[in-house]
């Protein structure tokens, strides 16, 4: 599906492997693509061809060839019409081989991997899983990433730290974009509507900001008390209203225009730590420190039914996204449980971590592919059609496919087990996040790193010994991680880091709160108090009227001109051309002093004989502006006005 680092490049090829002729039967699949591409070890580039740049290339991820292909080719499959090949376990059905016929010395024929979309294949979420890495995130001031968050176009990805900062990543390049100050507290929370024109973010302080898809803060709104921080947000399928989780142990359901609570959704006796809506009903669900999980009416706030299957707190609890049957929780007790709402039971229990379970997401696509991350960095993806097993334990029925009521839910194991995700003890992951077409993952964690990860390309097998599934001592060891190699390519990514912040937007700082109020209807424009002139007793905004401090008037040029300026010859100063400026005549001198005119240093007397232009446009535009300016002359300069200071 995605082309990653060097395959926009031309391979080199030689006798060993011939595109037009077929593969004998007797090679396997991986050892015959190994053999043909050998990949890094960091899966950001592949060794083998043409290098005409000289410069590494990053881990790019380019979907839009893939998904280009598939929508120009996809079409009923009763016509059994393909007009591309389909994924089969040989690479000339993987590779699309286009040769540069004609010319004369030119690399080999490129060739670019044409695998299918996950929305393409909605059935074969094994294709999807996430094994890979791609790419490491992090700020040059370095905090916390409590929220990752995917902009709805799939562009860039939003991530919110414990400083209070929005951060915009490049969703194909991953490089930096832009950061700004969104709240002065923590960010815990943050989602976007349905209909993908706002986001809603929420602090530790109570605080909801609602934001535009240009991150234009237009509104601000106290949702609970200070000091009750917001720890889950949700909107309601039609984006009219949106609930709110609170420390406080209370849920609030909001208009969104008008920014008012319209319900108070009490009954938790601890903190809520999570909440989430319905994706087609009017049902909120609710997890909470004290070990329960909630479904209520938010038209009424009543408590429909509460759920204590676990035995420890809540940590997360989501509705899956498409069409909401399932419901799957997670907390403290390392399990992460599927429940459906149809049936009001758990039907699948997800096991594998050896700590608490702190985030989970679904897949936008597969409604069968769940991934969860633990306190201790590891990241794991279920598929809840298999089981999995570890060696050694019997396989179960699910209650889907027994009539007897009493089945008990059946296990999972994952399907794939990312253990140093983020390193311990310090890799908390705090959030993730599926791209809109569910071809990339995106982890948040406590250890202050933004982690991308995607799919394994056709054949690649060196992700299994490195660092993130074996530990840096074991992948230092059979050679695939290198403690000097990363320290380099951490000090070059820091280095290209600050060069996109340098030629990006500058950071963006928010107003002081301290500060006067606004104009009004200007957000932004602080208004400065008014002072009083000691001399004439008049007040102004504006410096150099009245008694705003302006700055300091230069009498005279110093020596040798401004620094930084060329020297200014008076001798070589035309008049004429000034006088053109101002409309066929210099205005006067000013009075009061004893200045000479002209200047010293400038040759002819105060009368200047000026050639008269027979063009009647000039001649009005100069009568028109002598006519204007005459009388306010005249008001500025009569003896009887007192001017300020520094006028």
């Amino acid at each position: 599906m995605e082309a990653q680092g060097g395959y926009q490049s031309q391979y080199q090829f030689g006798n060993a492997f011939d595109p037009t002729k077929p593969r004998p039967r007797s090679q396997s699949f991986a050892s015959s693509f190994s053999s043909q591409y050998s990949f890094d070890n960091n899966a950001s580039s592949i060794v083998g061809f043409a290098d005409y740049s000289r410069r590494r290339i990053g881990p790019v991820t380019d979907h839009g060839s893939s998904m280009v292909q598939w929508i120009r080719n996809a079409g009923p499959r009763w016509k059994r019409k393909r007009g591309f090949e389909s994924e089969r376990p040989t690479p000339s059905y993987m590779v699309d081989v286009s040769r540069n016929r004609g010319v004369a010395n030119v690399a080999p024929p490129s060739r670019t991997l044409q695998m299918l979309p996950p929305i393409a294949r909605p059935t074969a979420a094994a294709h999807t899983v996430p094994t890979t890495f791609l790419h490491s995130s992090l700020n040059k001031v370095k905090y916390p990433i409590n929220v990752v968050l995917w902009t709805p176009e799939g562009r860039r990805l939003l991530t919110a730290s414990s400083s209070g900062e929005f951060t915009l990543w490049n969703g194909m390049a991953f490089n930096f974009e832009t950061i700004m100050q969104a709240h002065e507290y923590a960010i815990r929370t943050a989602t976007y509507s349905h209909h993908e024109d706002w986001l809603i973010s929420g602090d530790q302080e109570g605080i909801v900001k609602y934001w535009q898809p240009n991150f234009n803060n237009v509104k601000e709104i106290q949702a609970h008390d200070k000091g009750s921080g917001i720890r889950g947000l949700a909107f309601a399928p039609t984006d009219v209203k949106f609930v709110t989780g609170s420390d406080d142990a209370t849920l609030k359901v909001f208009d969104f225009a008008q920014g008012r609570d319209e319900v108070t959704l009490s009954g938790h006796s601890w903190e809520v730590r999570c909440v989430d809506w319905h994706p087609k009903k009017g049902l909120l669900v609710s997890g909470s420190k004290d070990n329960t999980v909630k479904l209520w009416d938010p038209r009424n706030g009543h408590c429909l039914t509460t759920i204590s299957s676990s035995k420890q707190q809540i940590s997360r609890t989501v509705f899956e996204p498409s069409q909401g049957i399932m419901l799957a929780t997670c907390g403290r007790d390392r399990l992460t449980r599927i429940f459906d709402i149809r049936m009001m039971r758990d039907v699948f229990i997800l096991r594998g971590h050896e700590h608490d379970v702190t985030s989970l997401t679904w897949h936008p696509v597969h409604r069968n592919l769940i991934s969860t991350g633990g306190h201790q960095g590891c990241l794991n993806h279920y598929l809840l059609d298999e089981q999995n097993l570890p060696p050694g334990m019997e396989a179960t029925k699910s209650p889907y496919d027994t009539s007897d009521p009493k089945t008990p839910a059946q296990n999972i194991y994952p399907a794939h087990s990312i253990p140093y995700a983020h390193e311990p003890p310090n890799g908390t992951i705090w959030s993730l996040a599926w791209h809109p077409l569910g071809h990339i993952l995106a982890s948040g964690s406590n250890d202050r790193i933004t982690r991308f990860w995607t799919r394994a390309r056709p054949g690649e097998e060196t992700w299994v010994n490195d660092r993130y599934h074996i530990g840096q001592e074991a992948a230092q060891a059979r050679g695939t991680y290198s403690r000097e190699g990363m320290a380099r390519q951490a000090k070059e990514d820091e280095e290209q880091e600050a060069l996109d912040e340098a030629e990006g937007l500058v950071d963006q700082q928010m107003p002081s709160k301290a500060s006067a109020p606004v104009f009004p209807g200007l957000p932004g424009l602080v208004q400065a108090a008014p002072t009083q002139d000691a001399t004439n007793g008049v007040s102004s905004l504006l410096p150099g009227i009245g008694g705003a401090t302006a700055p300091p008037i230069m009498s005279a040029l110093p020596p040798g001109g401004l620094p930084g300026m060329p020297a200014l010859d008076p001798s070589k100063l035309d008049l004429s051309k000034l006088a053109e400026l101002f409309g066929g005549q210099l205005p006067p001198p000013p009075s009061g002093g004893a200045s000479t005119f002209p200047p010293p240093g400038i040759a002819g007397n105060t009368s200047l004989h000026l050639p008269r232009r027979s063009n009647r446009t000039t001649r009005r535009r100069s009568n028109h502006n002598r006519s204007s300016l005459s009388p306010l002359q005249a008001q500025l300069f009569k003896p009887n006005r007192s001017l300020t200071r520094h006028f």
